[in-house]
């Protein structure tokens, strides 16, 4: 009967391919395990105990070292601190609100519209309306009181339907 050579027909078979992954698998997890299981022990006393163990542990050692020759400087500056999760500024709330306007306003401010999209910054009616007030705001008194003095003043509330 003749003998076949095993290390000249070297084949891995799968079953022997599941065996290498859960030895490899198992050669991490064994340290990993017992890292675990040191910190439940570890734990499990209380931090008091713990505190007091290593206090006493590092006493003689602390007391068989040399005394400092001379106190190190302190400094007193501090360093800078970083801003801790600057966000950004919220948004202010929006608020809806209608109002009654002259037609002839009204075209101007379309025509507001159309020039600003000719210019390539196209916007709608209420942007035109805040810019309209940030120019405002940056009027100076006299400035202020003469523009507001040639807006004539309209009755409030609904339209009639004409």
């Amino acid at each position: 009967m003749p003998t076949a050579d095993k290390s000249k027909t070297a084949i891995a078979t799968p079953a022997s391919t599941p065996a290498t992954a859960a030895e490899t698998a198992a050669a991490p997890a064994a340290p990993r395990a017992a890292k675990q299981a040191a910190a439940k022990t570890a734990n499990a006393t209380p931090p008091k105990k713990q505190a007091a163990a290593r206090k006493s542990a590092v006493a003689p050692a602390a007391a068989a070292a040399a005394p400092p020759a001379a106190p190190a400087a302190v400094s007193t500056v501090k360093p800078a601190k970083p801003p801790k999760d600057a966000k950004p500024p919220k948004a202010d709330k929006l608020v809806r609100d209608s109002f009654t306007i002259p037609r002839s306003e009204y075209t101007l401010l379309q025509d507001l519209k159309l020039r600003a999209a000719r210019l390539g910054q196209p916007a709608k009616k209420s942007e035109v309306l805040r810019a309209g007030i940030q120019a405002l705001q940056a009027l100076d008194d006299a400035a202020l009181l003469a523009v507001l003095a040639s807006v004539p003043v309209i009755k409030t509330g609904r339209p009639s339907k004409d």
